[in-house]
Order: C-alpha cells, then sequence, then structure tokens
C-alpha cells in the first residue's frame, strides 16, 4: 500500500506487524591495579581485573556475569549503563565507552536479545565506594595464539576459564570474529564480551591515552610501564615506552615516598 504523505502512513502504521527484540546493556569493567607486595623492597606488580556479578535469577542462576540490565523505553542508551553500574555495583562516576553491539540469535534463551555493550575503566583500589556483595573483582590473564585464547579468572574462593577461537574475518584491515569453544561459569555469551573488550583495550591503548583512566594523578614512568605491560600482555623496552609517552605526561617536582628502593619523580597526564 502505498501513502500520500507521512500523516497517512502513520495513521495506517501498526507497530505488531514487526517483531521488536529487546534491548541490554552489559557493562565490562577494567581495573589494572597494584597486587599486594611479598618484598617492601620491591615494585608493586600490577594486575589486570574485571568485575562480575553473580547471578540470582534464572537463566544461568548462580552463574557469574557481567553487570547489565534491559533498556528502559524512557531511557537514553547512554544512560542506561551508568543507572546500571550505580544498582549492581554501587559505582558512579567512571570511564564508560561503547565497546560493541552483540546480536547472536540464541545469545539468550528467553527472547531474542541484543546487548549495546560498554567498556569502563577504573583502578580498583582508588574507588571511593564499595562494591555490592554480589559483585567481586577477579583477576585475568590469558595465554593467546594465533587462532586461539584461553582465559583464566581467579579470585580468592574460586578460579575458572573459557576459551575463545578467533576466526580472520576481514584480512585487509586484520580484524577477527570470536567464537565461544568452552565455557562453564559464565552467563549468555559474556565470555565474546570479555575478550572483545581486552582486544579493544590492547588496541586503543597503542593510539589513544585511555589508558590514563586508570592512573591515579601522579605515577611514576615504572608505574605507567607497568600498566602498558600488563595490557599489552608483554614486556616493554624502556627506551621504547619512553617515546611512546614522551608527549602524554609532564614531570612534576614531586619526588616517590615510602618505597623500598631509589625514590621517583612522580609525573602527571598533559592534558
Amino acid at each position: 500500500m502505498s501513502y500520500k504523505n507521512e500523516e497517512e502512513f502513520l495513521a495506517h502504521y501498526n507497530p505488531n506487524e514487526f517483531d521488536r527484540p529487546s534491548v541490554t546493556t552489559d557493562i565490562l569493567i577494567v581495573s589494572i591495579s597494584d597486587e599486594a607486595p611479598t618484598n617492601y623492597r620491591k615494585s608493586k606488580k600490577k594486575s589486570m581485573s574485571i568485575l562480575l556479578v553473580k547471578r540470582d535469577d534464572y537463566p544461568f542462576k548462580d552463574m557469574w556475569c557481567l553487570p547489565g540490565g534491559f533498556l528502559r523505553m524512557d531511557e537514553e542508551l547512554e544512560d542506561a549503563p551508568k543507572r546500571i553500574l550505580a544498582t549492581e555495583t554501587n559505582l558512579r562516576d567512571i570511564y564508560l565507552e561503547q565497546l560493541y553491539t552483540f546480536g547472536g540469535v540464541h545469545r539468550d534463551p528467553r527472547m531474542r536479545v541484543l546487548s549495546a555493550s560498554y567498556i569502563a575503566l577504573v583502578d580498583k583500589n582508588k574507588l571511593p565506594e564499595k562494591i555490592h556483595e554480589n559483585a567481586k573483582w577477579f583477576d585475568v590473564d590469558y595465554v593467546e595464539d594465533h587462532d586461539h585464547v584461553k582465559v583464566y579468572l581467579s579470585s580468592e574462593e574460586e578460579n575458572f576459564s573459557f576459551e575463545i577461537k578467533k576466526i580472520l574475518h576481514e584480512k585487509t584491515t586484520d580484524r577477527y570474529r570470536f567464537e565461544i569453544v568452552s565455557n562453564a561459569a559464565l552467563a549468555f555469551d559474556h565470555p565474546l564480551i570479555i575478550w572483545s573488550g581486552i582486544e579493544r583495550l590492547k588496541n586503543k591503548i597503542s593510539y589513544t591515552d585511555i589508558v590514563f583512566n586508570m592512573m591515579p594523578e601522579y605515577f611514576t614512568l615504572g608505574e605507567l610501564q607497568k600498566v602498558y605491560e600488563v595490557i599489552l600482555h608483554k614486556k616493554l623496552l624502556d627506551p621504547a615506552f619512553r617515546r611512546i609517552i614522551a608527549d602524554k605526561v609532564e614531570k612534576t617536582e614531586f619526588m616517590e615516598t615510602g618505597a623500598g628502593h631509589r625514590p621517583s619523580y612522580m609525573y602527571r597526564y598533559k592534558k
């Protein structure tokens, strides 16, 4: 049927003629933070960790998942992750950026659900609020080869892993898509979101200043280098690292205190 104008179209429009999927927001919260020191004379080791929430209802009851929830009909998309973080984790006013939209047909057993995922960056040791009791930080490590990656998640109480297969999607841009090979502890397709977020972070640290969202106001170059190395999952040579951050930081008159080694000058992000 053809219509003469917009008004005539809207007068005959029946929204029930179309299937309407639901939309959720899932948030990957990443922290690069100090581990507990084993020797006060040694520099503190840093590790990557992510925040997970234990589900208290079906589907996937008692399994771990990323903080998330359904988008409200009267809510702007960018407001949903802020509300969900405050409700599910008690976190507020932290760095957020949209990651990717996940739309696998069978990703949710209840209905067709699309997930507009976000990545959030924090230093968990500097957070002003305590997280909720059903949320927990898990340290992240992984072993990667050319077409597989196995990701290990660990807390003081439990450890588990998942495996992802990498499939070359676009050769000219070296883009991959990911498939879950094994997963026993995480709900929905959240292993895909976690690994996609880690990959995004590894890529963006090379050409943006995103890393400074996880840094305190003042830091040593050694501390900053460790954060880069944790994210990139490799050791960096000092001269190469200094060239990377030369235009990103500025030296201050402050010195590091309370360390068991020679004090270093403190730096800050050059805005």
